[in-house]
């Protein structure tokens, strides 16, 4: 009886502690009952209760030990065996660009000159600082060249630390010092394998954003399978390696996928701060080697804003991420220099609206559900007013940049203005500011990743807006059922938004494909290999043929084997046969103007080259020589030069193009073939049709088209040789894709 009594009372209070389990009215009765015989019998069996008790939980504490033990065991047990299989697909991955760098460029047969040329779109600018910092006798002797930086844009002093965002080359080179590497691995290759295992650790950072959002590390590697596959249209790796994204994406990666685990409600306690310690230095890197890195943040913190908005996840883990934004920021903003963008960008606007709004609206999310509607209008538009209001008063203050340029480029862009501007006309016409052709969702249609995408897409969404609904009714959370609602789960809802978001902008400019297809084959894979998904599915259709659960569990271990079965099969053999032939990338022309400029200047250091601005990239890389302009067309002012260069290829006199090459102290100019005699199909795209519309040479208007100039194209009229040309441009070197003409300090008139 006494044993009864215990049992009675250690139930009660089981029962009064347990508050998310629900209750019954006839069980409260019963335990009320209970409770009121209990006291009746009182003290004198108050010993025998704790004796037994002290029995029972010994007991309980001895059988309980294995069973955890085991659990632990096992959960060890798949998280190496995870982490093993994300270093393996990382490894792999590398590998296997490492192999097919050298077979497209045979890169341990050329020379150090044209080594460099293989990278491409003038990235091997960024390579030269590099090499600079590793020759130099001193790292801070060095860094304060760079800081001070007279030898590169003619005329002009500039921190090319803080205008190249050259940190990547800092810490490589200093990597490169420090280790003793100079006697093991040439410089270059130092430089190449560092990115390369970048690389490794952005396939990683996607096996485990699905890994953490499905529980199985089978979508880690499903997902790294689809990014491989999917390789042209995820990643700028391939066309040039030295570019910001190469170096920062993979940071980014990495702090996604600690942003997904800290979402999680899964994680314990360690877990999480290892997760937001990852957070905080990686958003920290990612702000310092892109340029354009505030803005990217700026989407993931309006999506982290819109799923705190609607209650879709704890306000103190929102809190929590903001700080890592503003420690991140703060810093930032001085280790680049006091860099202006940093203060005026959208992040640190959206950032102190929402800080500002939710201290003002502390009650927001309380409420029946039309008030809280209203309550959340409100909540956008006073975020919103307060972001707008402070990003204007700091771009008041402080001189940002070119917001108004970019205002302009967007007009032209979406058709709401017509203009003559060569720099605006230009940006529209580069390929990843342009619309998207239908080949990108043709690709990924044949690589299996979008249709699934879409289809995980859909069911996340609609679960999202049930979780939504039941959150805005006042719904509370031990009502709501905890399976077969992968919409409840945060760090899911983040993707939702992070992917909608990113393809969004990718529908409208085609460079931002390289941001949204690594998180869509890490969506769809995460997709197909939850169980989680898979339930939500089946409570829909109410399925009762077979338990939701048996079914589920099955289909998510049959469907991504299918799918990795017909990958395998589809592409494995296409891998052999990249890896297998030998490609060839060399312009021995570009070479052997590079090496004139080396040998053929007596004075070379001192030469200032005006060509096109990937060209001057690759001219400054290889000889070191001072050039007009850099392949940066994020600035407008260097944009602005390089419309001086560009002007060879215009229908102007030879006086005035010798007055805007002297102007930027130019006294070699580079003709280029390919540009002069430009056959692109889109006629209104080339550089010769730009100039000629923005220096007024030709007139569209009604549909027709109107050329008038009293002058020959310059890059062609040169090369006549005659005057007025040979009075003030003197031709030095030439081969079949290139013509150097020293600009002539002394006019000699010739007749």
């Amino acid at each position: 009886m006494t044993n009864l009594r215990c049992r009675t009372s250690e139930t009660l209070q089981v029962a009064q502690e347990e508050e998310n389990e629900p209750r019954q009215s006839v069980d409260n009765e019963m335990v009320e009952k209970e409770l009121e015989e209990t006291h009746v019998k009182g003290g004198e069996d108050k010993e025998d209760c704790k004796q037994t008790e002290d029995e029972s939980s010994k007991h309980s504490t001895v059988t309980s030990t294995k069973p955890s033990a085991l659990g632990t065991f096992q959960r060890v047990l798949k998280i190496s065996l995870g982490c093993l299989a994300a270093v393996a697909c990382g490894t792999l991955y590398a590998a296997y660009l490492l192999a097919f760098h050298e077979r497209r460029f045979w890169f341990s047969t050329r020379q150090e000159l044209e080594r460099e040329l293989t990278f491409q779109d003038g990235s091997g600018l960024y390579y030269y600082y590099y090499k600079h910092m590793v020759a130099a006798t001193s790292f801070d002797r060095a860094f304060y060249e760079l800081a001070t930086d007279d030898r590169t844009l003619a005329g002009q002093t500039i921190n090319a630390v803080e205008r190249l965002s050259l940190y990547p080359e800092l810490i490589t080179s200093y990597i490169y010092r420090v280790s003793g590497s100079q006697d093991v691995v040439e410089p270059i290759y130092f430089y190449v394998g560092s990115l390369l295992a970048l690389q490794a650790l952005y396939a990683a950072a996607l096996f485990a954003c699905s890994w953490l959002m499905s529980g199985t590390w089978a979508a880690g590697v499903l997902a790294v399978a689809w990014y491989v596959v999917s390789r042209p249209d995820a990643t700028k790796v391939e066309q040039a390696l030295p570019l910001r994204e190469n170096w920062a994406l993979p940071y980014y990666a990495c702090q996604v996928a600690a942003l997904t685990g800290f979402l999680s409600s899964n994680l314990g306690l360690a877990a999480e701060m290892m997760c937001y310690l990852t957070m905080s230095a990686t958003t920290f890197t990612f702000l310092l080697v892109w340029e354009h890195s505030h803005y990217v943040l700026f989407v993931q913190a309006f999506c982290l804003f819109l799923l705190d908005s609607l209650d879709l996840v704890p306000s103190r883990k929102i809190s929590d991420v903001h700080k890592v934004y503003v420690s991140s920021l703060v810093p930032a903003f001085f280790f680049r220099f006091n860099n202006a963008a940093l203060l005026g960008s959208p992040l640190l606007s959206l950032l102190i609206g929402s800080g500002l709004a939710k201290y003002l609206q502390q009650k927001m999310k309380k409420g029946p559900l039309i008030a809280r509607v209203i309550k959340l209008l409100l909540h956008f538009h006073l975020v919103f007013t307060t972001a707008i209001t402070f990003n204007y008063f700091i771009k008041k203050l402080v001189p940002v940049g070119d917001g108004e340029f970019i205002l302009k480029f967007l007009e032209v862009k979406f058709g709401l203005n017509v203009t003559t501007d060569f720099v605006s006309n230009f940006l529209v016409c580069q390929e990843s500011l342009r619309c998207p052709t239908q080949d990108l969702y043709v690709r990924l249609t044949q690589a299996s990743v979008l249709p699934f995408y879409l289809l995980v897409l859909a069911v996340c969404a609609l679960s999202t807006l049930q979780a939504v609904y039941a959150k805005l009714g006042g719904q509370p959370d031990e009502r709501q059922p905890r399976d077969g609602q992968v919409g409840r789960r945060p760090e899911v809802v983040y993707h939702v938004f992070h992917t909608l978001i990113f393809g969004g902008l990718t529908l409208m400019f085609h460079g931002m494909k390289y941001l949204w297809t690594p998180y869509v084959c890490a969506f769809a894979a995460f997709g197909v290999c939850s169980p989680d998904l898979w339930m939500t599915v089946f409570r829909w259709l109410r399925v009762k043929s077979i338990h939701p659960v048996v079914l589920s569990l099955i289909l998510s271990t049959a469907v991504p084997t299918i799918i990795g079965f017909s990958l395998w099969r589809e592409y494995c053999p296409r891998v052999i046969v990249e890896l297998a032939e030998l490609q060839e990338f060399y312009d021995p022309d570009a070479a052997e103007m590079i090496a004139w400029i080396r040998t053929g200047l007596p004075a070379s250091a001192a030469a200032v080259f005006a060509a096109s601005p990937q060209l001057l990239g690759a001219v400054k890389s290889g000889s070191g020589a001072a050039v007009t302009s850099l392949p940066l067309h994020s600035d407008v002012d260097m944009l602005r030069r390089s419309e001086d260069s560009y002007q060879v290829y215009s229908m102007r006199s030879a006086e005035e193009v010798y007055k805007i090459l002297t102007s930027r102290k130019a006294n070699y100019v580079i003709v280029e073939e390919s540009l002069c005699n430009e056959l692109t199909p889109e006629r209104g795209c080339r550089i010769k049709d730009l100039l000629d519309v923005a220096n007024g040479h030709v007139v569209r208007d009604h549909g027709e088209t109107y050329a008038f100039s009293k002058h020959g194209r310059f890059c062609q009229e040169i090369k006549s040789n005659r005057s007025p040309y040979a009075n003030y441009f003197t031709r030095v070197f030439w081969n079949r894709s290139y013509h150097i003409y020293r600009v002539n300090s002394v006019i000699s008139f010739q007749y």
